[in-house]
């Protein structure tokens, strides 16, 4: 990792040399570090500081300015509430790790900033020295997460409790850079991503990740013991397939929120199958209705205002469906089998 106090001294120098605010940011627009003031400051900066970084707003109206591929210094004009600045890429061998931003009262010619070409430079090598570590700590992570307790042994990456793991899908149209997450937080990319991260961070990094695949995610447990951590994984990779197949724990399911779903998640596919067959030979119509009724505890009117049918049509859909699986829904054993028969349904590939 790069030593944030290296960092600081580099960003500091910089504001000294041009006189002029800065502040250094990854490619995610997470603040690294920034140089001391040197006058007023606009909202836009003052909010980056406050809140460590910048809103998604303020992310896109900079990125449209083509930071994100260029490789050299950006002029950004003035608007309302935002004064001229220079936004710098930290580029290192083409690849963008950050950017340094630079307030402009005027005095930000380009030979002013020519002066400053190494501090950028060595900025960028430290993000990309950290980038590079971490994608090392990344494989050693496969380990740690291993269930062989024999792989689990050789596991190289040293982490601190309490921790819990995010299992996140991966897009193939979108690509995140998993080496911009925040500190303490360790990723692999595969399908699924894992990550490891400290347990009071994992509700944001799961968050955030999954809306920058725009896919879904399963978060495990917390566990005080790292060796522990492979649990939580077992447990992410279950909520995720929960959260892929029910909505209403989408986009983000938690394992200690799924209830009876996680003995479903633990099952393999003879077993769904087994419980599955129980609701064969209902239609589509047929099986949703009867889900929604069975979900909302066989209370009629909600099930009716829920569906956007009449209440004779519900009793007539409930009739035909009790018909075809020779089931009584007023027995609580019948109930039961047909609600965990369509749940297990919902988890089995097309056709099985």
């Amino acid at each position: 990792m790069h030593n944030t106090a290296d960092l600081q001294e580099t960003v500091d120098e910089i504001a000294r040399v041009l006189g002029a605010s800065a502040t250094l940011e990854d490619r995610s627009f997470r603040l690294l570090a920034y140089g001391a003031q040197h006058g007023d400051i606009d909202t836009v900066r003052q909010e980056s500081i406050l809140r460590r970084g910048a809103s998604q707003e303020v992310r896109d109206y900079f990125e449209g300015f083509g930071i994100v591929t260029a490789e050299g210094p950006v002029r950004i004009p003035a608007a309302p509430q935002l004064k001229a600045r220079v936004c710098w890429p930290l580029r290192h061998r083409e690849v963008t790790y950050g950017y340094l931003w630079l307030l402009d009262s005027g005095s930000l010619t380009d030979a002013a900033l020519g002066r400053v070409a190494p501090l950028v430079a060595r900025a960028a090598a430290m993000l990309a020295q950290e980038a590079r570590t971490r994608q090392d700590l990344g494989r050693g992570l496969r380990a740690l997460l291993s269930s062989d307790p024999e792989e689990r042994s050789g596991a190289s990456v040293e982490v601190l409790g309490p921790v819990a793991a995010i299992a996140v899908r991966e897009s193939p149209e979108r690509v995140a850079a998993l080496w911009t997450l925040p500190r303490g937080v360790f990723a692999l990319a595969g399908s699924p991503v894992a990550l490891l991260t400290p347990a009071h961070l994992a509700a944001e990094v799961a968050r955030s990740l999954q809306s920058v695949y725009g896919t879904a995610a399963g978060l495990g447990g917390p566990r005080e013991d790292p060796a522990e951590a492979w649990q939580s994984w077992r447990e992410a990779k279950h909520a995720l397939r929960i959260a892929e197949h029910f909505p209403r724990f989408a986009p983000v399911a938690r394992w200690s929120e799924l209830g009876v779903h996680r003995l479903l998640a633990r099952l393999g596919q003879a077993d769904l199958r087994e419980l599955a067959a129980e609701a064969e030979g209902l239609d589509g119509e047929l099986g949703h209705t009867l889900e929604a009724y069975l979900d909302l505890g066989g209370h009629v009117q909600k099930s009716a205002a829920e569906l956007g049918v009449h209440r004779q049509t519900l009793y007539y859909r409930l009739a035909k469906a009790e018909r075809l699986l020779g089931r009584d829904l007023s027995d609580g054993d019948d109930r039961l089998a047909v609600h965990l028969a369509l749940k297990a349904a919902r988890l089995l590939p097309p056709g099985l």
